[in-house]
């Protein structure tokens, strides 16, 4: 049985410049990297290259519960393209698309085998949606 591909996607009220910028710089990872408003994003690290890693650690604010989000990039092309692998083998890939004043952001993932895909697919989606708030709150 092969992978399922699931995708996110939003369009955000920015130019592309803007948008790669709090997409791949951590000051402004931290501040939108959850799925939900019980949950944060206390720390990140980014090393954006190709066999560069990075790390977000997500937490429950109530601090009952956390994990390391992290992978190692395989290809990244600015403004354009990123694509990592995950510590456990599955591979994203987000794609940057400039249309004039705006920029259609779309994130491609392996869904793991152990949760519902619908419910994989909310997850990243709130994410994506609070990402796109977030750039078009500044």
């Amino acid at each position: 049985m092969g992978t399922t591909k699931v995708s996110v996607e939003a369009v955000i009220k920015a130019p592309i410049e803007k948008v790669w910028t709090y997409w791949t710089e951590p000051e402004h990872i931290t501040k939108w990297n959850q799925a939900s408003e019980d949950w944060h994003a206390p720390r990140a690290e980014n090393d954006l290259r190709v066999g560069g890693k990075f790390v977000t650690r997500m937490e429950a604010k109530d601090g009952s519960m956390g994990f390391d989000f992290s992978g190692v990039y395989d290809n990244v092309k600015p403004h354009t393209l990123i694509s990592y692998t995950m510590e456990d083998g599955r591979s994203v890939e987000i794609a940057f698309r400039s249309e004039g004043e705006e920029t259609k952001v779309i994130e491609t993932f392996d869904a793991d085998s152990a949760h519902p895909v619908e419910f994989q697919q909310a997850g990243w989606q709130a994410i994506m949606d609070n990402f796109k708030r977030y750039t078009e709150s500044r």
